[in-house]
């Protein structure tokens, strides 16, 4: 059996194509870009006002104090929106200028509408009073000075969030191009499975499927659910794979069937194909029977029935595997301090069901969940965090710092 550095080291190598496509900046939401986005034009597009005010030229300025005052002709005013002002401008001339309205030659800085002395007074304003030198540039955003034309905005590999759409439409960006959505099939096994609210004790409800397909836009797929696979349907299983092969379909996800009972048929099904980079069972808790292969240009994941155990190996082999395929950058861990003391067995990596805690001077602590039986979805729904317990260590005390892993978005959030 494997270990889990093993099982990833594997399934790295088994990359299948996923290909480009063109959409709208609007449409493109967790999506992975699939070549660095290049601002097509400056930010902003000209120099313009930060602050409601009067523009002047702070040359007109240096030799004025308060025994030398000087009133500055207003010339009209100007609002974000309105064409550059180009009447003739003249020395102790001045504009009035709205937040975000053009600055354009000979004006050069701002006095804010706060600090405005009006002649003959603000009712009927026909010029300011400046008694003091001004300092040039004052609240002026120049342009090109957030983005300048041909700068990057965002890399190649990343993952389009609420704030990239905000930054790309504000730059004129309309299209863009991202890595296609992969497709993803999923089924469930076993006669015990029913889709039915109303079950009777020896059945149980269909779970992973609905948690699974929920995970789809924070973990890029698209999601098709390909039924329940009951405990004689080995023939028929192998008939949808011969199916998938010829369809669009990236990687097909079984639940259940994958240990080492009478009807646990998926892993002699998977090797009647064709198959590589295949493994069976690795040393970790939760998920310890998973299956893994690819044949052709598709991936099979095939994870343990338990709903716990399933989340688990979706976490942490499902999605690692599509964040390779996609060439984003590896997941960083969430470093937080153990609340508890927890002891494992020295070759298991343990996925633990934890609860991610803010102290009150700003320091991560994680605590352990009792309860981390793979049936037990109690302390899955008051978790907010995976802990992942590494190989090779047995004790793990209070004080140390581990990584963790959000349960439901990949950590690529936080970067």
């Amino acid at each position: 059996m494997i270990n889990y550095k093993q099982a990833k080291n594997i399934f790295k190598k088994a990359k299948i194509r996923i290909q480009d496509e063109e959409i709208l900046v609007r449409n493109s939401l967790n999506r992975v870009v699939a070549k660095d986005i290049i601002s097509p034009s400056n930010h902003p597009l000209c120099d313009n006002a930060a602050f409601d005010g009067f523009a002047i030229n702070f040359n007109d300025t240096k030799n004025l104090n308060r025994k030398n005052l000087k009133q500055f002709r207003i010339l009209g005013s100007i609002a974000a929106g309105n064409k550059p002002f180009n009447k003739k401008v003249k020395k102790f001339d001045t504009i009035e200028v709205m937040t975000g309205g053009i600055i354009s030659k000979p004006f050069n800085t701002i006095i804010p509408i706060e600090q405005i002395n009006f002649y003959p007074d603000k009712q009927n304003p026909k010029s300011i009073i400046i008694d003091h030198k001004i300092s040039k540039n004052n609240h002026v955003r120049f342009k090109g000075s957030d983005y300048k034309k041909g700068k990057l905005i965002v890399k190649k590999g990343t993952i389009i969030q609420p704030n990239h759409i905000l930054a790309l439409k504000t730059l004129g960006v309309q299209k863009i191009k991202v890595k296609k959505k992969l497709n993803i099939i999923f089924f469930s096994t076993g006669n015990e499975i029913s889709n039915s609210n109303r079950i009777p004790n020896w059945k149980v409800r269909n779970s992973n499927s609905n948690y699974i397909e929920n995970l789809n836009e924070n973990f890029l797929f698209n999601f098709k659910n390909g039924g329940i696979l009951r405990d004689n349907h080995q023939n028929l299983f192998k008939s949808k794979i011969k199916k998938i092969l010829k369809s669009k379909i990236d990687i097909i996800i079984t639940s259940g069937a994958v240990s080492a009972g009478k009807f646990d048929y998926i892993p002699s099904v998977i090797k009647k194909f064709k198959n590589s980079h295949y493994f069976k069972s690795v040393m970790i808790r939760p998920g310890k029977p998973i299956l893994f292969a690819k044949i052709k240009q598709k991936i099979i994941f095939g994870l343990p029935g338990n709903p716990i155990s399933s989340a688990a190996c979706f976490r942490f082999f499902v999605y690692p595997y599509i964040e390779n395929i996609l060439n984003l950058s590896p997941e960083k861990p969430i470093k937080a301090i153990l609340k508890n003391n927890f002891e494992k067995k020295k070759f298991l990596t343990r996925f633990i069901k934890s609860k991610l805690i803010t102290t009150k001077n700003g320091k991560l602590e994680v605590k352990l969940l009792p309860g981390q039986e793979s049936f037990r979805i109690n302390s899955f729904v008051k978790s907010n965090i995976w802990a992942v317990l590494p190989q090779g260590q047995t004790k793990f005390k209070k004080g140390q710092i581990i990584d963790c892993f959000l349960p439901n978005s990949p950590n690529k959030i936080l970067d």
